[in-house]
């Protein structure tokens, strides 16, 4: 992952078009917001389109705009999602739930940078960045003749591959102990701490649901805990006994598979709670300094807690500039 935001941070500042492929879970938004905050458009709009989740008769509308009076409903004029995003960044998940019709006019766009909207002859200039994203086999779309090959290529200028958590293990400890600070914080819980049987729970389980599915068993934690350390019978029951979970990694579909909600583990909650907008290595380092002033500069035991080895910590603190002795001294 942390080759993966290096990645991030220097495609970024570029306008090229980005495809970020993973299974669902995997925080496809979370790196398009990365891109978006990291890139000359950071002070223009970001807006997250779930293709799927449009309904097809009005796909092209909602991307598009109409004017008034093109078709039953349309009492006023309405500008696109598209437009929306202008001098910003527009977020397409899902793109592989795009029909046909609707690629030919993404197509135009990406282009000519002109939209059209529906009942209007005179094309409208926009300037966006597209970031793509989708859980499905796209060549396999495109042999079988359900997405346009012309598109396919003109979206993967850059493509980005997030890895599921089972391939990844060693972000598990780390991804834990930060959902578990900001939850304690939510909750107003005070500091917490898996114990090391919880730890080893945690990094032995496959997660289908990758980190969606991480964050969510850690909140449940902390909701039940009634102690200062998260134990395992704290944890949900799929990972205290992975038999008991219908589908298992093994049997979770790969690359191409699950489906898509759009989510991630970082960004807008139920109940209108602000999104964690930040790059994601900023979000990291923040929680890894708060961890180490926790543990007053103690190395093995903040690396603990992070669920890291001390010479990766000592790996990450090098990469941010901060020193060994401005730790000891904190």
């Amino acid at each position: 992952m942390q080759r993966l935001l290096r990645l991030v941070a220097r495609v970024a500042p570029t306008d090229s078009t980005v495809l970020v492929l993973g299974e669902s879970g995997t925080g496809k938004e979370l790196v398009a917001r990365s891109l978006h905050l990291l890139s000359r458009r950071a002070q223009g709009p970001f807006v997250a389109v779930n293709v799927g989740a449009i309904p097809e008769a009005l796909m092209e509308s909602e991307l598009f705009g109409h004017a008034r009076g093109s078709f039953t409903g349309a009492t006023t004029e309405r500008m696109g999602l598209v437009e929306e995003a202008d001098h910003g960044t527009l977020f397409l998940d899902e793109i592989g739930d795009m029909p046909l019709a609707t690629q030919v006019k993404l197509l135009r766009m990406l282009e000519n940078g002109e939209v059209r909207r529906v009942g209007e002859n005179a094309p409208r200039i926009v300037d966006v960045r597209v970031v793509a994203a989708t859980h499905r086999d796209l060549t396999a779309l495109v042999a079988d003749g359900r997405f346009r090959a012309d598109l396919y290529f003109r979206l993967n200028v850059v493509q980005l591959d997030l890895p599921p958590l089972r391939e990844r293990r060693d972000d598990i400890g780390l991804l834990a102990s930060y959902f578990l600070d900001r939850a304690a914080r939510r909750q107003e819980r005070g500091a917490l701490e898996f114990t090391p049987d919880a730890m080893a729970l945690l990094q032995r389980y496959d997660y289908p649901g990758n980190v969606r599915e991480l964050e969510n068993a850690i909140e449940h934690a902390v909701a039940l805990t009634e102690g200062g350390a998260i134990g395992p019978a704290d944890l949900p029951a799929a990972i205290r006994n992975p038999r008991m979970l219908p589908g298992t990694a093994s049997d979770a579909p790969a690359f191409g598979g699950a489906s898509l909600s759009g989510g991630s583990a970082l960004e807008a909650r139920p109940g209108g709670e602000e999104a964690d907008t930040r790059p994601l290595d900023v979000v990291l380092r923040e929680h890894v300094l708060r961890t180490l002033h926790r543990h007053r500069g103690n190395a093995t035991t903040a690396a603990k807690q992070l669920g890291i080895s001390r010479t990766t910590l000592w790996r990450m603190l090098k990469r941010w500039g901060v020193s060994r002795s401005a730790i000891k001294g904190s």
